[in-house]
């Protein structure tokens, strides 16, 4: 991908150009690091190679077990190349074991096994601070209607057991993670479908270690573990083993 090409949009760790088609974009990852809405930062070597190739493992997962996402192929160790879609601005964050935010707000043990899965909503605003909401709240701002909910819902719990599977196939607990759907067509929200977009990486998901609960994902950036490339050229040797 030429370096020159302008960026349409630049996020914490990714940068957004212009697709060579009309309904296509290019998502170049980058090695930046951020926490706490961008208040510390720092440059990781080698995170964009890791996390393309983690969250280009799992999409074509995904989407050979009948979920339909942006991916249409990839570029280069970093660059790949998506439909154009219409990002709702809302986040999912689904919850298999208590930890994080979670844990902090309702008092409960990190690590706790929940008694079901949690699925959470937030509003996809950094200046904000992503705060979480729900669906009347969703519904009244008209971000989306609780028909694409209902379908961003079950696409979600879906996409929960599809990698719970692939995870402890690997060895590695999937504690929670964050998910960002789109319409696609981009602005034809009667026609559109809903899709998976962005990415799955260790950025936004919790992993720990089966047998010993490590952390190996984002927290150890987060909380000063240190080894956090470490942890994330685990999780992708661990994946590219997987049979």
């Amino acid at each position: 991908m030429k370096e020159a090409q302008e960026a349409l949009y630049e996020g914490k760790s990714k940068t957004i150009y212009p697709g060579p088609e009309g309904d296509s974009l290019i998502i170049r990852f980058r090695n930046s690091a951020t926490a706490f809405n961008g208040e510390k930062k720092e440059e990781l070597e080698g995170k964009a190679i890791i996390n393309s190739a983690i969250s280009n493992i799992i999409f074509d997962y995904l989407g050979k077990n009948g979920i339909k996402t942006h991916l249409i192929k990839e570029l280069d160790e970093t660059s790949i190349l998506v439909k154009k879609a219409e990002i709702i601005m809302v986040e999912l964050i689904v919850r298999n074991i208590a930890a994080g935010s979670f844990s902090k707000k309702y008092g409960v043990e990190e690590g706790t096994e929940l008694k079901n899965t949690v699925v959470e909503f937030s509003l996809k605003s950094d200046s904000l601070g992503d705060p979480m909401f729900n669906v009347s709240h969703i519904t009244a701002l008209g971000l989306a209607t609780k028909e694409e909910l209902d379908q961003m819902i079950n696409q979600a719990l879906k996409i929960n057991e599809l990698l719970r599977a692939l995870f402890l196939k690997a060895g590695i607990k999937l504690i929670d993670f964050k998910l960002e759907f789109g319409r696609y067509p981009a602005g034809k929200n009667s026609g559109a479908e809903i899709i998976l977009c962005d990415e799955i990486s260790p950025d936004s998901c919790r992993l720990w270690d089966e047998m010993s609960n490590e952390k190996m994902d984002k927290d150890r950036f987060r909380r000063n573990l240190g080894g956090v490339m470490e942890g994330y050229r685990e999780v992708l040797e661990r994946l590219r083993n997987v049979k």
